[in-house]
């Protein structure tokens, strides 16, 4: 399957509403090396990396959540909201 880093990151951030809700910033990039796309979110001082490997990258584009991304995200919002 084909998709640029920005349709990818775009469609994290529809399918986790939260993301856009909560001011988060989200910069995405693929790791050649590691072979998984770097998933950056920030907010403030607050900031985390999360990582999809290509089939749940794939699955993401195909609108099916990412239960992993999904718990990564939801902590980082409930840690800086402390």
């Amino acid at each position: 399957m084909g998709y640029s880093n920005v349709a990818l990151k775009d469609k994290v951030v529809e399918i986790y509403p939260e993301i856009s809700e909560n001011g988060i910033s989200v910069n995405l990039n693929f790791d050649k090396e590691r072979n998984v796309y770097v998933i950056r979110l920030k907010k403030d001082a607050h900031e985390l990396n999360a990582y999809l490997d290509k089939k749940d990258a794939d699955d993401c584009v195909d609108g099916v959540k990412c239960v992993s991304l999904g718990i990564k995200i939801g902590e980082f919002i409930k840690n800086f909201k402390r």
